[in-house]
């Protein structure tokens, strides 16, 4: 090769590569745990099992696969914000009721990916997946009995894993984080119903006036009850992405199946549709316009 360098250029040898090791780097893990060891990395990526040879059938685990673990951290945050509110230490579940929102940020942000996929895309593994849908998702179904959706219907598709099914029932057999917050503003001298208080709490929450007239002082007089303010904002911050969530479902069903049944028998886009109606706080979102 003709060197063209000016003349009189010196020759520069090549810079050495940067080894960790000289900055105090550990590069060697016989018998020591390291990043894949800590995190069980072998076990997650081997956990993808594809039933078909569609390319898009990969994503389509992953993302579902992804979306169970975002869950499994959203249980871990509800129920430690629950037992914290349960104790008149709610301040300490502000910062996890928070974190709970931005975990259903995340989620969101799933369905951009899986939308994606395009219908012709689905319909060459959609057989693959038999009668498996995210209707059956039990971390979903505990999420929602945890935060106060409650319908015993919905034990049903877990009723072939006891394991799970045990739960479930006891999820139920709970207060729900709705419930733990009623209970803690009312140990704080606001009115909550004594019905409320004492109500069945494995049954499905029925909106009530007079919670809805006790959340209208709060909002009314947010320097009197600030920390019961604060609370109530915390769980509509949550509801709020959680409602985008169901949205964003909606919108990714239709625009890959159309208003096809889904795999597990439900009315597809028709039923999630209908979910998009329930709230978890309902008189949160009422005083809105009753103020």
């Amino acid at each position: 090769m003709t060197d063209t360098r000016p003349k009189g250029c010196p020759m520069h040898a090549a810079p050495t590569p940067y080894d960790p090791a000289t900055d105090g780097a550990q590069m060697s893990f016989d018998g020591r745990m390291s990043y894949g060891d800590y995190l069980s990395i072998d076990t997650i990526l081997t956990a993808q099992h594809c039933r078909t040879d569609a390319h898009d059938e990969m994503l389509f685990i992953i993302q579902h696969q992804t979306s169970e673990l975002w869950m499994r951290l959203a249980l871990h945050e509800i129920d430690a914000a629950r037992s914290m509110i349960a104790a008149d230490r709610a301040r300490e579940a502000f910062k996890m009721l928070a974190r709970v929102s931005r975990i259903f940020e995340q989620l969101n942000s799933a369905w951009d990916v899986l939308r994606t996929m395009t219908p012709s895309d689905y319909s060459r593994f959609r057989d693959g997946l038999g009668q498996s849908s995210g209707f059956q998702s039990w971390q979903y179904r505990l999420i929602e009995y945890a935060v106060g959706n409650r319908n015993a219907a919905m034990l049903k598709p877990h009723a072939h894993r006891p394991d799970i099914l045990s739960k479930l029932q006891a999820e139920l057999a709970r207060p729900s984080l709705y419930d733990a917050a009623l209970a803690h503003v009312a140990r704080l001298g606001l009115p909550v119903p004594q019905a409320v208080l004492t109500r069945d709490v494995s049954q499905a929450w029925v909106a009530d006036d007079g919670v809805r007239a006790m959340w209208e002082g709060v909002y009314r007089a947010p320097e009197t009850h600030w920390q019961a303010y604060e609370l109530a904002e915390k769980l509509v911050d949550f509801e709020d992405y959680f409602r985008r969530w169901r949205f964003n479902h909606v919108t990714t069903v239709e625009r890959v199946i159309g208003f096809k049944r889904g795999t597990g028998g439900t009315s597809g886009v028709s039923y999630l549709r209908r979910m998009l109606e329930v709230q978890l706080f309902p008189e949160l979102w009422q005083v809105r316009t009753t103020l």
